[in-house]
């Protein structure tokens, strides 16, 4: 059976046959990938101590509720924190952490491009899309970090790596919705990452980006993800590092 399999691999490498499925690669990927979705929520979905699932229409403002839950439960108000987004857009999430907690040491990194995206998004958004200004900050305990994350992320690490490995608590958020974006910034940052720090995914639900991202990191680094908190039907999704 081995060297069958191995023939015919061979075969299929000289003559490319699969080639007549190459118009539906997409398609089959998308599908391959909205099923393992799919199963990994049905797995999963008891263990999260706070979800809203199932509802029939996604209210975003939920994503606040999160928030919320896991400042009550694990990022107190009256903490250190350090808080890191990635995908500021209009900053409004930037500016519920920054407002929620006022502890002196605490810091908040933006990063984004605030070009846009640096490449299509699904069938519905354009390279340069979303594009914002950068939000306007009068906290001194707030930075913005513009760039691609390519470009901005490994300098920022070496430049801040004793703020990084210290104890205070941190809070990632990960909002950049691309695959590409998700996938660099959680494999730069997990040597940072310690015990009890908190990952929030805002489009974890989108199957070939913030999900593939999500299951190739949690596989790849054998690292564990305690599930906390979903809403919108898992679009938004918190984990702590177990």
């Amino acid at each position: 059976m081995k060297q069958l399999v191995k023939f015919c691999k061979d075969f299929l490498l000289f003559v490319p046959i699969t080639f007549l499925f190459k118009p539906f690669t997409k398609a089959f990927l998308f599908i391959a990938y909205f099923n393992k979705l799919v199963s990994w929520i049905r797995k999963h979905k008891h263990e999260f101590e706070f979800n809203d699932y199932y509802t029939p229409v996604r209210d975003y403002n939920k994503r606040y509720q999160l928030y919320e839950f896991v400042q009550k439960r694990n990022a107190k108000a009256d903490e250190p924190l350090i808080y890191l987004e990635y995908g500021v857009a209009a900053g409004e999430s930037f500016r519920w952490w920054l407002q929620h907690n006022q502890h002196t040491d605490s810091r908040f990194f933006g990063f984004d491009t605030f070009e846009g995206l640096p490449e299509k998004w699904g069938s519905f958004y354009d390279k340069g899309s979303m594009k914002f200004s950068m939000p306007e900050q009068t906290d001194t305990r707030g930075t913005f970090v513009k760039g691609l994350f390519q470009d901005t992320l490994p300098g920022f690490i070496r430049e801040n790596r004793d703020l990084l490995s210290s104890q205070a608590r941190k809070v990632i958020l990960l909002d950049a919705d691309l695959y590409s974006a998700t996938i660099y910034t959680l494999s730069q940052l997990y040597p940072t990452l310690r015990k009890g720090d908190v990952i929030l995914f805002d489009e974890f639900s989108v199957a070939m980006h913030e999900f593939k991202a999500f299951l190739e990191f949690t596989g790849n680094f054998y690292i564990q993800l305690k599930p906390l908190g979903a809403v919108n039907n898992f679009y938004q999704v918190g984990f702590e590092v177990a």
